[in-house]
């Protein structure tokens, strides 16, 4: 009886290893490397006041068509601030969120929701980088190919933000 106690343990043993070293571990998408860079947006001279301020008055006319409060901002291709507006009564704490959303944006050249799917999805090595916000509504502006700047709503939920800083990227083509 011990004998054959002994002789199942063994056997177990043996098909439990024989079963880990058969696995394989999944891929780490961190290994993959792409054909191409990602986000590869060239920068472009830097947007003006004047089409900043377009941006503006079309995200500033999308939320209040909805009734939404948003601070919102565009920064140059830089990611220096070159115009802000603050609906009346907008979340005060929205004032540099919507202009980290807007630098992060312009910085990075891609939109902040990335970074919001990315941290998401699993990829919280994102949250080590300077200047990630991991919330949509930062998006870039591009014009003929080039990054001429980036606009940044908050005030509102997440999806809020991203349609209101939308808006203000149908101004520029």
């Amino acid at each position: 009886m011990t004998r054959n106690l002994i002789a199942a343990a063994f056997g177990a043993t043996l098909l439990c290893a024989g079963a880990s070293w058969a696995q394989q571990p999944a891929a780490n998408p961190m290994d993959v490397v792409p054909e191409k860079m990602p986000f590869d947006v060239p920068y472009g001279a830097p947007i003006s006041l004047d089409r900043a301020d377009a941006a503006l008055n079309a995200a500033i006319a999308e939320a209040r068509g909805r009734g939404w409060k948003m601070n919102c901002a565009v920064v140059d291709s830089g990611g220096n601030l070159v115009a802000f507006k603050r609906m009346d009564g907008a979340q005060l704490a929205s004032i540099q969120i919507a202009e980290h959303k807007a630098r992060a944006s312009a910085t990075f050249r891609r939109e902040t929701k990335a970074f919001e799917a990315g941290i998401q999805g699993g990829a919280i090595y994102q949250l080590t980088l300077d200047g990630v916000i991991g919330s949509r509504g930062g998006i870039p502006l591009v014009e003929g190919g080039r990054m001429i700047g980036a606009i940044g709503c908050s005030g509102g939920t997440g999806s809020q933000d991203e349609v209101s800083s939308r808006a203000g990227v149908a101004t520029v083509k």
